[in-house]
């Protein structure tokens, strides 16, 4: 893009004031995208009011519009819930309730509204707009302002951002909330398969979500569960002959457990609810099976945000006082919504019109529309579902003869026996035989290969590390030998699941191809290592785990300093040459500075981050956070900045430091790791099936153009094939990154909010956009 860099230096909020205020019920990351609007605000110079509990204490006004400081939202990104409060409000509902939040406002100035909430919320806040000077003409007739006033604050300005759990609001792909709340009930849905694997139970899940089943279905796919009830999608007549038939089939598969997730909403095609209870009673009566119901409730809401909500949420925030300073009183009230990673502005009718849409379709019976309504994403989620969760007879599959290989490459990452899983599973649907490689192309060139079922891969999904085995040796020094692997083995086409190493591995492939035919078949790499560092992609699978092990690791390191006071931490993260951990690591757990290898640094800047964090520790926040990537200089060491730092802070701050090292790449896969993996593994295996059709001639398979070995990455908004050929041009081979990575942009959104003056260039942003109604057709070709 050739387009001049337009920089917010030029925005200025000098005489503004902003009011910020969560309503509705609350979701975890509130507290980020409020800390966001308030830092933000007060950086281009405005004022920033909070606005205690909600609607409510708009129209009680006195100490609940209150004027706050940058100190003010220190220590809540890591705190769930909403730290202004969040309250139900009748008063806000009738005319004399807004009259008096409008005479509250205008006593301090306040023009410009930052709503954190629900539709309900959103929809609240534009009618408010749109009566605003209606209210404040009714406000000096009655003598309580005068006409200077009226001419002054004439106009309202609001920017909503969607906080909820339920992931409910057409125009956004995630709300602020959804990925925390995935979090705790896949928390809950793996321990809960311990104990039900112990005793043989069915456990009957009833998971949030009354009007949306998004919860329910993306924790179905994300623990493999063995059916799903959610209100856009009805099961068919004569459900309970099905489910009853696919459990007693999963137990005489030795399978030991049963996992059954119910949206509370959850309805028949006939409209009448389907219960826990009654799901639960139909399979003891039928079955006879120990079932027991977990509902869980509340605690859905709770516990801390993950790093991708306080990201989301810190993004945001920005981008609303942004789009509160860009308003004009000709542009509608907006949303500030996510588009695969671009933030987006939308025009708020049209997300709630499109919002109420689907409750329409629902309630006239309409399912197939209220799916397609709920976006690409969600879509997407049911078809991958439905493809995964339901092995056909034997007679019912296709038998295709041709032979796919699955393997992984490079260090492990949480997330890749989700992709394995996914490929097998789909990769069987379509006909294929599939085979496991054991230990990457190591085990390849020994001979370490085997045929894999669909039974053989259940319980995946929840797996860290990698169950097959990887290995860092590229395929360069046995080629001959994997070449006669395949030959034996029959194998058609490749699907390679790692990091950097997968890339260059297929690099090494599809230039072997003039010496060795067997190499002339489709193959796939898909990304996934913690480092987040492979070209054509903006992630990768596991980096989101290792991020939220990073920030946890950071929260609990804050709260000892916060403890001990006037006490810096330097941390140091993997991530070889990639600055990704480091950089949104840092972001996500409210720290000071981030070094890393893509922006160089010297003596000068280490300098003025020690005088920085010195001036810090004047405030009230006596604690500092530095996070620095294990390759971002080979002699400023962690080290040498833990003594820099040292030296330069005696009397002022002591300083401790902490190498993370491989606990990043362990755990259990985060659900949007597992999502993620499960769903890009299945698109995959469908590119490939049709390589393989497209490339078989007289009975054999012979790919040899650029575009039969390609890498599946997601860019923006979409998922795109890529030849590994093409790739090359944007790779820096030395430093194992790309050369142009798309996070550096959010760089200075770090630096903002920990107080630093920069640059940021937002010409990204800005533009308001339409909501766009997706065609079927597209659901299969793009998002996620």
């Amino acid at each position: 893009m050739d387009h001049q860099p337009k920089f917010f230096e030029n925005l200025s909020g000098t005489g503004k004031a902003i009011g910020v205020l969560t309503s509705g019920g609350d979701a975890q990351g509130m507290n980020a995208a409020v800390r966001a609007v308030v830092r933000m605000g007060i950086y281009v110079k405005a004022k920033v009011y909070f606005v205690y509990e909600g609607y409510q204490g708009m129209v009680d006004g006195g100490d609940n519009i209150v004027e706050v400081s940058w100190e003010s939202v220190s220590s809540i990104l890591q705190v769930g819930g909403t730290v202004i409060g969040s309250a139900r409000c009748k008063s806000f509902r009738t005319r004399e309730g807004r009259l008096q939040a409008a005479y509250n406002l205008v006593q301090r100035g306040i023009t410009n509204l930052c709503v954190i909430g629900g539709d309900g919320s959103l929809t609240g806040a534009n009618l408010f707009r749109e009566e605003w000077s209606g209210l404040l003409e009714e406000l000096a007739q009655k003598g309580k302002i005068d006409e200077e006033a009226v001419k002054k604050y004439a106009y309202l300005n609001i920017v909503g951002m969607v906080g909820s759990i339920d992931n409910d609001f057409c125009g956004t792909d995630m709300t602020i909330g959804t990925d925390s709340a995935l979090h705790r009930i896949i928390e809950v849905v793996d321990a809960i398969m311990t104990t039900a694997q112990s005793h043989q139970r069915t456990f009957v899940l009833e998971v949030m979500g009354r009007h949306c089943g998004y919860l329910a279905l993306v924790s179905a796919l994300a623990c493999g569960a063995d059916w799903v009830f959610i209100p856009e999608y009805p099961p068919e007549e004569g459900w309970e002959d099905s489910m009853c038939v696919k459990l007693s089939e999963n137990r005489a598969r030795k399978k030991r457990l049963n996992i059954i997730i119910v949206a509370e909403g959850a309805i028949d095609c006939h409209n009448k609810p389907i219960t826990s209870e009654k799901v639960k009673d139909l399979v003891v009566q039928r079955l006879g099976f120990d079932t027991r119901v977990t509902i869980l409730g509340h605690v859905q809401r709770g516990g801390t945000p993950s790093a991708f909500d306080r990201i989301l949420a810190s993004r945001m925030g920005v981008e609303a006082v942004l789009a509160l300073l860009e308003a004009t009183p000709a542009t509608p009230a907006c949303v500030v919504s996510l588009s695969g990673n671009q933030a987006v502005r939308l025009p708020l009718m049209e997300c709630v019109q499109m919002t109420q849409e689907v409750q329409k379709a629902m309630d006239e019976g309409r399912f197939l529309e209220a799916v397609r309504l709920r976006g690409r994403s969600f879509e997407n989620n049911l078809n991958t579902y439905k493809l995964l969760s339901h092995k056909k007879p034997d007679a019912e599959l296709p038998k295709t003869n041709f032979n796919v290989a699955v393997l992984n490459v490079g260090a492990p990452a949480a997330g890749m026996n989700a992709a394995v899983r996914a490929a097998v599973r789909v990769g069987i649907t379509e006909g294929h035989k599939m085979f496991a490689v054991i230990d990457g192309f190591e085990g390849f060139a020994r001979g370490k290969i085997k045929e894999i079922s669909w039974g053989d891969v259940g319980g995946w999904t929840g797996q860290g590390g990698s169950i097959l085995g990887t290995k860092r040796t590229l395929p360069a020094k046995y080629l001959e030998k994997i070449a006669d692997q395949m030959r034996t083995n029959n194998i058609n086409a490749l699907m390679v699941i790692g990091g950097f190493e997968a890339y260059e591995s297929c690099l090494q492939l599809h230039e072997a191809r003039s010496r060795f035919e067997e190499f002339c078949v489709p193959i796939c790499v898909l990304p996934a290592t913690i480092s987040n560092n492979v070209p054509g992609t903006d992630f990768s699978i596991g980096a989101d785990t290792a991020l939220n092990a990073i920030v946890e690791t950071c929260d609990r390191i804050k709260q000892s300093a916060s403890g001990t006071k006037r006490r810096v931490f330097i941390i140091e993260t993997m991530g070889g040459y990639c600055g990704y951990l480091a950089n949104m690591g840092a972001l996500a757990a409210g720290a000071d500075a981030a070094y890393i290898f893509e922006e160089q640094f010297d003596i000068r800047e280490l300098q003025a981050n020690v005088e920085h964090l010195t001036e810090k520790m004047k405030t009230s926040i006596q604690r500092g956070l530095v996070l620095r990537n294990e390759n971002c200089n080979e002699n400023y060491t962690t080290d040498f900045i833990y003594q820099l730092y040292s030296e330069e802070g005696k009397g002022v701050f002591d300083c401790r430091k902490n190498v993370l090292g491989h606990m990043q790449q362990g755990g259990a896969p985060s659900p949007f790791d597992r999502n993620f993996g499960t769903k890009i593994s299945a698109k995959a295996m469908q590119w490939i099936s049709k390589k393989l059709k497209e490339t078989y001639r007289k009975g054999k398979v012979f790919a040899n153009t650029d575009d039969s070995v390609c890498l599946l990455g997601m860019r923006r908004r979409n998922l795109v094939f890529q030849p590994v050929a093409e790739l090359k041009n944007e790779t820096d081979f030395v430093h194992r990154i790309p050369k142009e990575q798309w996070w550096l942009k959010l760089r200075p959104l770090m630096k903002i909010l920990a107080k630093y003056k920069t640059s940021y260039d937002v010409s990204d942003s800005g533009q308001l956009e339409h909501v766009a109604m997706h065609s079927p057709k597209e659901a299969e070709t793009g998002a996620i």
